[in-house]
């Protein structure tokens, strides 16, 4: 299973206190969520109260209609014409089809573009760019495209999914194995029939339509999730829905760090136990510089959004943290701060 530990998320939390948090890159984080904040007002969002009557609601059956990301947007785009590996290509500049079924990109600057590629692809150089891509690949611990101490790597309009959602899902559909991949952009990507759809500590994540997860017995489903770090993460304007009622849409936690420097805004959200972990979920690592703003929390699936509620372990008191501006599809009314 792609996440290191039995989340005790699962259950409905227990108060995890009042910390003191560090302030290392609290104006950065608060500034990006002003911003955000902003323009969601001048687009005639009102984040604070009761929308307007012009304003659509109701956007977790239909994201496309509400600007958020879905199929028709994210993804292969649609009339591209893919070459399928092996088959019809093995190898190209930096990368080439191992015999022992994936695909490996061991050179730097590499870039893979226009491909069909029903294998795992596996990313050990830095510089590299995934765009326009079908991979599709399935198993208990099979990872769709799986990042190795990399830098600046790219993955974008390229489509990742399971076999079927069943015994043949994805363990993980973008993963950082070792979580020290630094300035990885994944954008506007269809990622679907997973365990857990992306898995990084810090980069940006923005853009994507991540759904339809798969399962096996002893699964905690995730749609985009952090083990713990300190270098920024963005996970900026996704749609991310998890049918099932564990663990998350979004979920950052302390597995092997603290969570810090983390700007969740602007996503469309539902289903999970709860739709957001907040990232304190140990008391003797506190929390610092979380921003989890302008996020609309659809009730497709759940009254709470999650099978429990929307967010659960995020710490108001934490130095730089800030909740602002989320509120509920179906309504418009603001989700307070927990």
């Amino acid at each position: 299973m792609s996440t290191a530990m039995n989340h005790a998320g699962d259950k409905p939390p227990r108060d995890p206190g009042r910390h003191r948090g560090r302030l290392v890159r609290f104006v950065l984080i608060t500034a990006l969520a002003l911003v955000l904040v902003a323009v969601g007002l001048i687009a005639g969002l009102n984040l604070r109260g009761p929308v307007s009557i012009s304003q659509q609601l109701n956007c977790g059956s239909s994201p496309a209609t509400c600007g958020y990301p879905s199929a028709s947007s994210t993804g292969v785009p649609a009339g591209t014409v893919l070459r399928t590996v092996p088959g019809q290509v093995s190898k190209g500049t930096g990368w080439h089809y191992d015999s022992r079924g994936f695909v490996q990109v061991d050179g730097a600057g590499a870039v893979l573009n226009d491909l069909y590629i029903p294998f795992n692809v596996n990313i050990v150089a830095s510089g590299v760019t995934i765009s326009d891509v079908h991979v599709v690949a399935g198993g208990p611990d099979v990872i769709g495209i799986s990042l190795r101490h990399t830098h600046d790597v790219t993955i974008k309009n390229t489509t990742i999914s399971g076999i079927d959602t069943g015994s043949r899902r994805l363990m993980t559909g973008i993963k950082d194995v070792y979580g020290d991949s630094a300035d990885t952009t994944i954008l506007r990507n269809n990622i679907s029939r997973f365990e857990t759809g992306v898995q990084l500590d810090s980069g940006v994540i923005q853009d994507n339509y991540i759904h339809d997860p798969g399962y096996i017995s002893g699964d905690h489903t995730n749609g985009v999730m952090s083990n713990g770090g300190t270098s920024l993460l963005s996970i900026t304007h996704n749609t991310i829905l998890n049918s099932r009622g564990q663990t998350d849409a979004i979920g950052l936690f302390e597995d092997f760090n603290t969570q810090a420097s983390r700007s969740v805004t602007n996503n469309l959200v539902a289903g999970g136990a709860y739709a957001i972990y907040g990232g304190a979920t140990k008391a003797a690592l506190p929390t610092s510089d979380i921003v989890i703003s302008g996020n609309r929390f659809s009730t497709i699936y759940y009254p709470k959004c999650g099978a429990y509620g929307p967010v659960a372990y995020f710490d108001p008191a934490g130095a730089g943290n800030i909740w602002s501006g989320n509120f509920w599809d179906a309504t418009g009314t603001v989700v307070p701060s927990p």
